[in-house]
């Protein structure tokens, strides 16, 4: 298949720059994904369309404000880098920008001094791997100093850093938020699980992959990145005991559907375990674990548009995409929400 399959066209006005002021006020489509048909409705109704039949699985990471400016100790030469993935203790892969600039044994001094970076590798396409020098704990530091890594897509300030972070984000480990679960409120929450919607959770920290477009001519050239999640033994338990009793089960986005998918594919069942993924969903996928899918409006020919035409089908997606246009949804990771039943 072409990637250029998965294109289209979108008005630049409806790439969404903020949150709205009230999470639960996104606009929802809902699509079956058998038929095609779909309706529109406002994620606040979403106790509407779950029942007691119904599991929910989302993905607890929690985004590090990873976005720092600082400058070179030797020429005071500004620099931007965003960490992305801690490689072992207090050595981070970082993208860095203007990376020409960032060679072996640069150092970089964040916040006048709380944070200092010496680059101790040059990789391909402005990534640098760091060590970090600091004194407590990092998280509290870059909690200080940092801000949120928003999409480049994104070019409004964000005002409260919160807003890009889950209300059930737990695990610090992601570079880029799961934007499906930004819609949900602690009492949308409560009221799902007052009407008998079992709830729980897995990890999957968002990675580089996130920032990366599909460069290749064809889909099936594309080279996935890698991932860590995490699934709990609890959640393992309850998620087979939902198989057995045929519930429902809905996957809050493509995150958490690739750690469900991953799992199944690789056990045929769902199993406490840790690991990386790099599990690459495209038509004709047949999914083993997930039952409905809820997801944000995904970038023309990503792997995540890729993932949800896999779900329901090309046809239907790029259908449903061109009906969410023409009804000014706002797309992208403060855009409005999908249900593929």
């Amino acid at each position: 298949m072409r990637v250029d399959e998965f294109d289209y066209y979108l008005p630049p006005h409806l790439i969404a720059q903020t949150p709205l002021d009230k999470r639960s006020d996104s606009r929802l489509m809902v699509v079956k994904r058998r038929t095609g048909e779909f309706q529109h409705k406002y994620f606040y109704q979403i106790g509407e369309l779950l029942t007691e039949n119904d599991l929910l699985v989302i993905n607890d990471t929690k985004v590090y404000p990873s976005r720092l400016y600082g400058e070179k100790t030797d020429t005071k030469a500004k620099v931007e880098v965003l960490l992305l993935k801690e490689i072992k203790k207090d050595t981070w892969e970082a993208l860095t920008k203007p990376a020409k600039r960032i060679k072996k044994g640069t150092v970089i001094s964040f916040g006048n001094g709380l944070l200092n970076a010496t680059c101790l590798e040059e990789k391909e396409e402005g990534i640098r791997v760091f060590a970090l020098a600091y004194q407590g704990i990092l998280v509290e530091i870059l909690e200080k100093i940092g801000t949120m890594p928003l999409p480049p897509y994104i070019r409004k300030t964000l005002n409260d850093q919160s807003r890009y972070q889950t209300v059930y984000a737990h695990e610090y480990g992601s570079a880029a938020a799961p934007t499906a679960g930004l819609h949900f409120t602690q009492e949308i929450l409560a009221g799902l699980k007052a009407k008998g919607v079992t709830i729980c959770y897995v990890t999957l920290h968002v990675g580089l992959g996130t920032f990366r477009p599909v460069t290749s001519d064809f889909v099936e050239e594309h080279h996935m990145h890698s991932e860590y999640f995490y699934m709990p033994e609890e959640t393992a338990r309850i998620l087979n005991e939902a198989k057995k009793q045929g519930k429902r089960i809905v996957s809050v986005g493509t995150t958490s559907t690739r750690t469900l998918e991953t799992i199944m594919q690789k056990y045929g069942k769902f199993v406490a375990c840790s690991g990386e993924t790099d599990i690459y969903i495209y038509p004709p996928y047949e999914f083993k674990a997930v039952d409905a899918l809820m997801t944000n409006f995904h970038l023309p020919k990503s792997t995540l548009l890729m993932l949800v035409s896999a779900f329901a089908t090309k046809e239907i997606m790029l259908n449903a995409y061109k009906n969410a246009i023409a009804n000014e949804y706002r797309f992208f990771s403060f855009g409005d929400c999908m249900l593929i039943e």
